[in-house]
């Protein structure tokens, strides 16, 4: 046998024993799909990747092959993603509204494979989840503009799912017409309150009466229906495609940072020694002392709390319950002792909350 042979045959049993590892891994990939649709988490996963080539590049010696390895990791892990994608085409996403609202683009671009489903409130995406209906709900939990989305903040606190991730979705809002609409033929606006607020002083300086929806993308919808020139809606872009609309001026909110946080909920709670944020939800006695003795708790673990906020109960009057947010992660053992010595000074406690890192939507 000649050398060329010889390498050939070598190649041959090389690439056996690569299918039967292709496979393997393959099926790995599907369970990650699994788990990911299980938490709610999409598949693309940057840092993650990162990691991998990282780590995986220092088992190759020669540096004149090191960096086809790298290439040969960046093609492997596109085709799992590709297999993820595919595996995922069912996950159906509940939210708040109607298509082309802000809550289905934040959905859409979390989970582009994913089938968004609308629910006429809050409550209903939520229960649609708790109830199996849906695989995960994409809800807004705060923005930057308006504060927080306290209907969204009970659920989470009497409800039974959890946040795997955390999403930031730059809102930016524009006046939006009939296609042979101006500026000009405006005399009334119709949008969500909170968009009118945003909108308020360009609103004042048209002179524009103010009317209310229930969300941006129904106004659409009802300027679209009503054919009338002189009726405008505040709304997406998106959304004006959405109901053949044109965008007659954009951009109209008076304050550039309007940013809505986007949670992602799902029935099984994500743990990962790797997760640096964290969400929890407690309660204290009424008696001196107490909520400050469970704060100092996370300072003296070294977590840094970054939202501290208390809404009503509604079970007794003047009772309350808190909404804690931080840097941090609360697994391991560590994890498990500021959870302990937490207990010993709340009435209750639940972590709803684990992820790795806030992510902004493009």
């Amino acid at each position: 046998m000649d050398k060329l042979e010889e390498a050939r045959q070598k190649i041959n049993e090389i690439d056996k024993s690569m299918a039967e590892l292709f496979c393997r891994r393959m099926d790995a990939v599907k369970q990650v799909a699994e788990s990911k649709q299980a938490l709610g988490l999409p598949v693309l996963n940057l840092k993650r990747e990162d990691e991998v080539i990282k780590r995986n590049t220092k088992y190759v010696e020669s540096p004149e092959l090191r960096s086809y390895y790298i290439n040969f990791l960046k093609y492997t892990m596109d085709l799992s993603k590709s297999y993820q994608h595919r595996l995922l085409k069912g996950v159906r996403v509940a939210y708040s509204g109607v298509p082309g609202a802000f809550a289905n683009i934040a959905a859409k671009r979390i989970f582009p494979d994913g089938i968004p489903v609308a629910y006429d409130g809050f409550r209903a995406a939520y229960n649609a989840v708790e109830s199996g209906e849906c695989d995960c709900a994409v809800l807004p939990i705060e923005n930057s503009f308006a504060g927080d989305v306290t209907q969204v903040m009970d659920l989470s606190f009497f409800g039974t799912l959890f946040i795997n991730g955390v999403y930031d979705l730059e809102i930016m809002q524009n006046l939006i017409g009939l296609p042979d609409a101006s500026v000009r033929d405006v005399t009334e606006v119709i949008s969500h309150p909170q968009a009118l607020g945003q909108c308020d002083e360009y609103i004042r300086a048209h002179g524009f009466v103010k009317t209310e929806a229930s969300n941006t993308a129904a106004a659409a919808l009802a300027v679209a229906q009503k054919g009338d020139k002189s009726v405008a809606a505040i709304a997406s872009e998106e959304t004006a495609k959405l109901y053949n609309l044109q965008v007659l001026e954009r951009a109209i909110n008076q304050s550039a940072n309007n940013t809505t946080r986007f949670a992602v909920f799902s029935r099984i709670k994500n743990e990962s020694e790797k997760d640096r944020r964290f969400i929890m939800f407690f309660t204290v006695n009424n008696t001196a002392g107490s909520l400050g003795a469970a704060i100092s708790v996370l300072g003296k673990h070294g977590l840094n709390l970054r939202a501290l906020k208390s809404r009503p109960t509604k079970s007794l009057s003047w009772e309350y319950y808190f909404f804690a947010e931080g840097d941090g992660n609360l697994t391991g053992d560590n994890g498990r002792q500021i959870i302990k010595e937490l207990k010993e000074q709340c009435s209750s406690l639940k972590v709803i909350g684990s992820y790795q890192k806030e992510i902004m939507l493009k």
